[in-house]
């Protein structure tokens, strides 16, 4: 079964069209059962000798550039619900501190980590509770900081390397491949390179082409690498302390405008894995793979197709390497049709892979060719509204679903 690949200011026209069989509202039965809802792995973790842990609407409501939807629970019924609420930056420090509080091994390196906080605070007040050894201030050399800090994760510590944008990392694209993916099996495995990689990137508010930088694409080939993207506050927290956790290297993707949304998390420890993907909504018709910013275009769109009577399963992948190819599978069989919503470029992106993927393991449960949603293969664009059209938006998403459920 062939896939089509959509950038994002083209429209699916009739040249494109899929040609498909009648949608049964009776799905076939899937191989597996599935549940209804997403259960979130929690556990506290075995301990080990050494100190770490085991891991275990409608048309017209549409905003074209909307971040995230209001939830539908009054104020009072959220405010009565047990735990904490946190921004999605506060989830991510509220992560970091309480590692770095359980393992005196953890530590923090990166431009104004320190006692400016970061470039979006994630890391503020921690320079004063854990000191500067801790918390380390470097200077603007990506290369080096990155360097220096897959060293430290050879000799046995377990540093946190934030990029003030994660475009800036570029800079260090040798130490993060040749260095970071492959000493672990270069060095015949005598070497665990535990670190994590994060900061912040994708499309924000104008924010030039040089700050708008997708990098999935870039480090997804890389040997060694795991990849996830947080979308809430909750798995915010839950993936930070994972990969902390791991005895891999893990590069975080934080999305520059998720950072203000505000979520209640459980007052108590949790932490998420890092190879499975979330069940966002259930549904019977289309499945729509997304992760970071598009989930909530997506959900943005999935309002409009509830209405108007399609019934469309949302899973947030999470895992950008490797794909919880169980999750997807199983949604598939359900579904037969397949959706991919990416922020990523649309040559080589994440899309691409997944589409490969899906292909290679499911091909014999489609019913219609594979459709991928992606940005357009140029700069972004600083002008707002030309930014908005290099960008997957709500409509396109409904419109593609309607063609793929003809």
């Amino acid at each position: 079964m062939a896939s089509i690949t959509v950038g994002a200011a083209t429209s699916l026209s009739s040249s494109t069209s899929i040609h498909t069989k009648k949608l049964h509202l009776c799905s076939r039965t899937s191989l597996s059962e599935r549940k209804a809802s997403f259960v979130v792995v929690r556990c506290g973790g075995t301990k080990m000798d050494d100190g770490s842990n085991r891991i275990g609407g409608r048309a017209d409501q549409l905003v074209t550039n909307a971040v995230a939807a209001k939830a539908n629970t009054p104020a009072a019924a959220t405010a009565s619900k047990p735990g904490h609420e946190l921004l999605l930056f506060e989830a991510l420090r509220e992560g970091l501190e309480e590692e770095m509080e359980r393992d005196a091994r953890v530590c923090v390196m990166g431009e104004d980590v320190g006692h400016y906080g970061g470039s979006y605070k994630v890391t503020k007040g921690l320079a004063e509770k854990y000191g500067d050894l801790r918390v380390l201030d470097t200077p603007i050399a990506e290369n080096s900081f990155t360097g220096m800090g897959i060293g430290a994760a050879m000799t046995g510590l377990r540093p946190i390397i934030e990029g003030m944008n994660m475009g800036f990392l570029l800079l260090a694209f040798n130490q993060i491949s040749n260095n970071c993916g492959m000493l672990h099996y270069t060095s015949g495995g005598q070497f665990k390179i535990p670190v994590v990689i994060r900061g912040p990137g994708g499309v924000g508010r104008q924010l030039g082409a040089e700050h708008s930088q997708r990098l999935e694409s870039y480090f997804q080939s890389i040997p060694g690498i795991q990849m996830v993207a947080c979308s809430t506050p909750y798995n915010a927290k839950g993936l930070m302390k994972a990969a902390i956790r791991s005895d891999n290297p893990v590069i975080l993707f934080e999305h520059v405008l998720l950072y203000n949304l505000k979520e209640r998390i459980p007052d108590e420890e949790y932490v998420l894995n890092l190879e499975e993907a979330e069940m966002v909504r259930p549904g019977e018709h289309v499945t729509i793979l997304t992760y970071s910013r598009m989930r909530y275009h997506v959900m943005q769109a999935a309002k409009t197709l509830v209405n108007k009577g399609y019934d469309p399963e949302v899973i947030d992948i999470r895992s950008l390497k490797p794909f919880d190819l169980y999750t997807i599978g199983n949604s598939i069989k359900k579904t037969h049709r397949v959706l991919i919503v990416e922020e990523c470029m649309r040559t080589g992106g994440i899309g691409a892979s997944l589409t490969a993927a899906i292909t290679e393991n499911f091909h014999d449960y489609l019913d219609a060719p594979i459709v991928c949603l992606s940005s357009q293969d140029v700069p972004t664009p600083y002008a707002g509204t030309l930014e908005e059209w290099t960008v997957v938006q709500p409509p396109q998403i409904v419109a593609a679903v309607e063609q793929l459920c003809r």
